[in-house]
């Protein structure tokens, strides 16, 4: 059976409003990225302790620091940004969390080709990779639009060159139809390296993001081979229904709900068991 996370702040800001709505919703675990307007990298000491333990009150888990890592100009100070990721790696742990979402980085202009970086990006990719190497956390790359990752392609190299099963994917449909690639393409190359799946939908061409199923993102036949091919981790939702920006989406109560009623519909009709589904 796979379980249900979300990206509880395209919800609210408001902390105890997240954790109302996903237990509503029966979201289990929460990948934390932002409460109070403020990115989870920045939380104090105090937030901290204060997230963590109204989570453990309401019996939430966190499945993934939904950090920002990776979401800089590869030509960017490193040395500044592995501060940043330490950071990360600290919250992993302070959260019981057994994933780190990360990004493999932008060019250094607009229009620039990423791909003449390849080697800065492993580079950088690694670096990360090692810091982690006895520790019990996976980072999860995220194919985000216009950084190295953004095709199947890419994504692909990542995983074959580091090749270590500290550095998996998360597989996110709607980022690949916004890069003009089809998902039921990449599926098969990315499938051995997928630990994660994120769950958002866009149509091809415009790429609004739309409810699970609704457009271009194949999930209808993507999910019934993960979950027959012996994948039973979460589907994450992060449904980007209401408005989609560069380090975080918003979908509000209502729209967190059609998003998480898509899914279970999408699952029910293709028999894909999902928890909490009627």
């Amino acid at each position: 059976m796979l379980k249900l996370s979300a990206f509880a702040d395209e919800i609210s800001p408001d902390l105890d409003e997240q954790i109302r709505v996903c237990g509503e919703n029966q979201v289990t675990h929460i990948e934390l990225r932002g409460v109070d307007n403020q990115n989870v990298l920045d939380f104090s000491p105090e937030m901290r302790k204060r997230i963590k333990a109204k989570l453990a009150e309401r019996g939430m888990g966190v499945i993934s620091i939904g950090s920002p890592i990776g979401k800089i100009k590869v030509t960017d100070s490193m040395d500044a940004h592995m501060d940043r990721f330490k950071i990360a790696v600290e919250l992993a742990q302070y959260f019981d969390a057994p994933m780190i979402r990360i990004f493999s980085y932008y060019p250094p202009g607009e229009g620039e080709d990423i791909r003449r970086h390849r080697d800065e990006v492993i580079r950088r990719m690694q670096r990360k990779v090692d810091y982690i190497r006895d520790l019990p956390i996976t980072l999860v790359h995220e194919n985000e639009v216009k950084i190295y990752g953004e095709k199947g392609q890419q994504c692909l190299d990542m995983m074959k060159t580091i090749d270590s099963p500290k550095l998996r994917c998360a597989f996110d449909f709607a980022n690949f139809v916004q890069a003009g690639e089809r998902p039921r393409d990449n599926w098969p190359l990315l499938k051995p390296y997928t630990i994660h799946i994120h769950i958002k939908d866009a149509l091809m061409g415009s790429g609004k993001v739309v409810p699970a199923g609704k457009g271009d993102g194949d999930l209808e036949t993507i999910l019934p081979d993960a979950y027959t091919s012996g994948y039973r981790g979460f589907l994450s939702l992060e449904p980007h229904l209401a408005k989609h920006e560069q380090f975080s989406g918003f979908s509000g109560p209502s729209l967190f709900k059609v998003a998480a009623d898509a899914l279970k519909d999408l699952c029910r009709r293709h028999k894909v068991p999902l928890a909490g589904m009627n």
